[in-house]
């Protein structure tokens, strides 16, 4: 096969494209858990709204701060499993038994991130 040399690939591009896909993976955990820390001191927000003299009504039932942690877990839970694919990736490229397949964890991802909005969604339409 092309680049490879006894078992170890030789074209230093793949192991930058391997860690421009770990970076990508970083970048989204850590953007996961900003949003959810933004979330949850939403939550906090709505609260000192509504102890404070003005006389606008807030509902705040306590879900943002619920959903804010949950964001920031997962967020966690993407960057350690971003690290553990990552150091898996490279051992496959350095002994040749790399095979191209669907991305396990974006698909995973997609679908939480979905439920999330539809979840999100629901909410909002229940306190219009």
């Amino acid at each position: 096969m092309p680049g490879e040399q006894g078992g170890q690939m030789d074209d230093p591009r793949v192991y930058f494209a391997a860690e421009r896909t770990f970076l990508a993976w970083i970048r989204t955990g850590l953007g996961l858990m900003g949003v959810g820390f933004a979330v949850s001191r939403f939550g906090l927000f709505l609260r000192e709204m509504r102890a404070s003299d003005t006389h606008v009504v807030v509902h705040a039932t306590g879900l943002s701060e619920i959903s804010g942690v949950a964001l920031v877990a997962l967020g966690v839970v993407v960057n350690i499993a971003a690290v553990s694919h990552h150091i898996q990736t490279v051992k496959q490229l350095q002994t040749g038994t790399w095979v191209a397949s669907i991305s396990r964890n974006a698909v995973v991802l997609a679908l939480i991130l979905a439920a999330f909005g539809v979840g999100m969604g629901a909410y909002l339409i229940y306190l219009r």
